[in-house]
């Protein structure tokens, strides 16, 4: 940042209406002989593009990227010493409408932050006796070129005819122009960035283009992710090409743009004409797989178009993969998933008319993000702007920045990313300074939600999201899931609680400390007697309350015995189809393993019927889906309205295979301290988990195979780790230093089951064997949709299958045959 700022905003005279062209800014510059070094700092309410001498400076993308402008916009700087001359030369800039000044939200509102945009511009040129500064004020110049209209929403339309020839050189003729105009913006925001900028990291070749049904040239990438297309074109001079992105096809095969909402998602470019030619936007991005190209000269071949993948530049740190190919694809769809949507903020998507940073999509997500990507400087950046718009409105926005039209209440999940999410990243990178710069935000939230508990401790009034997006919320109410809502708040509220004693107590806060750990065992004495019976049954008896109950630390082990039993018969009772939301897909599995249902935890997560885990898989998702059932078993969308195939939160359950199936968790904040105790099933003979620590590479691998087990770990250099030897007939425990450690040993093979079960084994029985009962509920399910099976129930010791045929009227010789098939052991068949 400079040392003191000499320049000015500058815009048009004119507010900006959609569809506006962008406005161009030059001015020329005189340098000097004896140059030392020269640096341009830049930013714009709006996206800009800055260029000296005919060069585009730099290579971020959307800069300066998206934060609450009017407490934190980020300036970037550029050493541009070897664009310089001595004698005359040029700057200037083109500034998109952004997000700043374009639409945002689903109520097409505009002009959140201004009303048109603006360039902010200072170069220091540094010589040995003085430093000349020239910063954007009126003596600069503003017209327009190519870029027409240009929409983070809508897309961006160019024509190569208007770009104004060498308007970045020195010595344009410029008097066409018009002076450029103060605008009053508080320099007080201006920030230099903490976090990394937006690049592009990635091209992807096509991998098949198609005709349609109705003759549409269409694209096909391969990948959902997020970005824009280059082209190279050949044709006559004022032929549009129209490039129209989208996230999937219909079963006809022509494009899908339901998912877009009111995004057209559309870019145009008007050629210029004379010979081969090479543009891509720079003015906005979409979340696609597909393209459709009209009005392209001749045949479009693969050479000609390229999709450039966009999002922050973080370093990967998280890799996993295992011997179950949709397992391993369920990871990898995960992972772009997050790149799809960090974007300058993490958003919910990146296609459609929102790509907001919902609070809660993030909390949900928080351990899997910072295990994939470096994280620290993104969301450290995103933490000050919550952090600045909770100071300001008194209250943690549901979208960071926020841009939503009312106010936002506390919400679990939702607000409470405040303290969690800085929890989070101290878990990982064992960082105490992340805790300390939120600690006002995460102390104001959880005294503002004190005060709204009732005299018993309850967090049990206003709005809440509850487990948003239970499969079985009706289809124009996602909230309404059948998880209590304010039995999730008080649940969450448990959690937060606990974090905000501890984080408390380890930056030193001894009275916080003693005042928050009291909340917290209020909180949870509250729950407990409002939800838990005293053997530990829970209220609501949804898969996502038991598993809050487990995962938070609410119930004594007695309890949490009982619980994860009664969670396993709920699991099975909806034949290992997920049942959960945002608020209990998360913690589902580890609610399982952590009270001995590893069995159940597996089928659940290897399901592939809907919904489930593995069912977007098995229609070829590339990304993780908003919905389970986003895409129908017949190939069409599930028109909901809100139905986004980018979506990362559901994938939170990465979190899980790293720690449990590929073995590694750390015990100490930061990982100086690790265990590794991979726990094998579900049919996996292998899986790796590689992360990149602060410390350096963790790797756990294991096979079996022959009746053997290989365990293979590494530890970085600073670091110990227990290792717990996955399915060791003596379960042998060792404890490691950094480096390379391997161990082969003989397993017990499981072997096929030595009970044969018949069609008067009691339901009882049948569902103590995990596998056999996810087949029996799966054939019972297959003729009566939605209709409990509960071997949980005291009638099930007694009841049989045959006796089960009895009861129900008019049952079929085909339930009978799926009955019998379904109590054969899997491997008999």
């Amino acid at each position: 940042m400079p040392t003191s700022w000499q320049a000015s905003f500058i815009s048009t005279g004119s507010p900006a209406r959609a569809g506006d062209p962008a406005p161009y800014f030059r001015r020329e510059v005189a340098v000097g002989d004896g140059l030392v070094r020269a640096t341009l700092f830049v930013t714009a309410l709006g996206i800009v593009e800055p260029y000296v001498n005919g060069v585009r400076v730099g290579d971020e993308m959307l800069a300066p990227g998206w934060t609450s402008y009017r407490h934190r916009l980020n300036v970037s700087s550029h050493d541009v010493t070897t664009l310089l001359q001595v004698g005359a030369n040029a700057v200037g800039a083109i500034v998109g409408e952004g997000w700043a000044v374009g639409r945002l939200g689903w109520e097409n509102r505009r002009n959140h932050y201004t009303d048109r945009p603006a360039l902010l511009l200072q170069l220091e040129l540094e010589y040995p006796d003085r430093t000349d500064v020239v910063g954007t004020d009126d003596s600069f110049r503003v017209g327009t070129g190519a870029v027409l209209a240009n929409s983070i929403y809508d897309g961006e339309t160019y024509d190569a005819r208007l770009e104004p020839a060498g308007w970045t050189r020195p010595e344009f003729d410029d008097s066409g122009w018009v002076s450029a105009e103060l605008l009053d913006w508080d320099m007080a925001a201006l920030r230099s960035p903490v976090g990394p900028p937006i690049r592009q990291i990635e091209e992807l070749a096509p991998v098949e283009i198609r005709t349609s049904p109705s003759g549409k040239t269409i694209v096909d990438f391969g990948q959902n992710h997020s970005g824009w297309v280059r082209i190279t074109v050949a044709g006559e001079a004022g032929r549009t090409v129209t490039l129209s992105h989208a996230e999937l096809l219909t079963p006809a095969g022509e494009l899908e743009t339901e998912t877009n909402r009111t995004a057209e998602a559309t870019d145009r470019y008007i050629l210029r004409g004379g010979g081969a030619e090479t543009w891509e936007p720079r003015f906005t991005f979409h979340g696609f797989r597909y393209v459709q190209v009209d009005g392209w000269p001749g045949e479009l071949t693969a050479s000609s178009i390229t999709a450039i993948v966009v999002h922050c530049d973080m370093v990967r740190t998280g890799w996993f993969e295992t011997s179950n190919e949709l397992i391993t694809k369920l990871h990898a769809n995960t992972a772009w998933s997050m790149r799809g949507n960090f974007v300058g903020v993490p958003t919910d998507c990146p296609q459609r008319d929102e790509r907001l940073g919902w609070t809660g999509d993030l909390n949900a997500f928080a351990p899997t993000a910072a295990f994939l990507y470096d994280v620290r400087g993104m969301l450290r950046s995103w933490l000050e702007d919550l952090a600045a718009e909770q100071h300001t409105k008194g209250y943690v926005p549901w979208v960071v920045p926020d841009v939503l039209p009312n106010p936002s209440s506390p919400t679990a999940l939702w607000s409470d990313v405040a303290v969690s999410l800085p929890w989070a990243l101290y878990q990982e990178y064992g960082e105490l300074d992340i805790l300390r710069r939120s600690y006002n935000s995460m102390a104001a939230f959880v005294r503002q939600v004190e005060g709204l508990l009732d005299e018993t401790g309850l967090w049990s009034s206003g709005f809440q999201y509850g487990d948003w997006l239970d499969p079985d919320a009706p289809a124009g109410n996602p909230a309404g899931g059948k998880t209590d809502r304010h039995l999730v708040a008080s649940a969450y509220l448990c959690k937060t609680t606990r974090e905000m004693a501890q984080t408390a107590a380890l930056l030193g806060k001894a009275e916080d400390a003693a005042h928050f750990l009291a909340l917290a065992d209020q909180v949870r004495a509250a729950f407990r007697a409002e939800f838990v019976t005293r053997t530990g049954r829970i209220v609501n008896e949804s898969a996502t309350a038991y598993a809050l109950a487990i995962a938070f630390g609410i119930l004594d082990e007695d309890q949490k015995r009982k619980a994860g039993a009664r969670l396993a018969a709920l699991v099975a009772q909806a034949g290992y189809k997920i049942s959960t939301g945002f608020a209990g897909t998360p913690l589902v599995t580890d609610a399982l393993s952590s009270t001995g249902h590893l069995d159940e935890a597996y089928l659940l997560l290897t399901e592939t019927g809907c919904p489930s885990f593995l069912y977007p898989v098995t229609m070829g998702a590339t990304t993780t889906w908003e919905r389970w059932d986003s895409v129908l078993p017949d190939g069409t969308l599930n028109s909901s309205g809100m139905t986004s195939l980018n979506h990362y939160a559901l994938g939170a359950v990465a979190d899980w295979l790293h720690r449990v199936v590929g073995g590694l968790e750390r015990t100490e904040p930061g990982y100086r301290q690790m265990r590794i105790a991979p726990r094998p099933g579900g049919g996996l003979t292998s899986a790796e988990v590689v992360h990149e620590t602060v410390h350096g590479r963790a790797e756990v691998r294991w096979r079996i195979e022959d009746g053997e087990a290989l365990l293979e770990v590494t530890i970085p250099t600073g670091t110990t780790a227990t290792v717990v030897l996955p399915l060791h007939p003596d379960g042998i425990s060792e404890d490691i230093e950094a480096g390379r450690h391997s161990w082969r040993y003989a397993v017990v093979a499981p072997g096929e089951a030595d009970v044969e079960y018949t069609m008067d084994t009691p339901l009882r029985q049948l569902s103590a064997d995990a596998a056999t009962w996810r087949n029996v509920t799966e054939a019972f399910h297959k003729h009566f949709p939605g209709a409990p099976l509960d071997a949980s129930a005291p009638e099930a010791a007694a009841l049989s299958l045959n006796l089960l045929l009895q009861y129900i009227p008019g049952a079929s010789a085909e339930l009978e045959r799926d009955f019998r098939s379904a109590i054969v052991p899997d491997g008999r068949r």
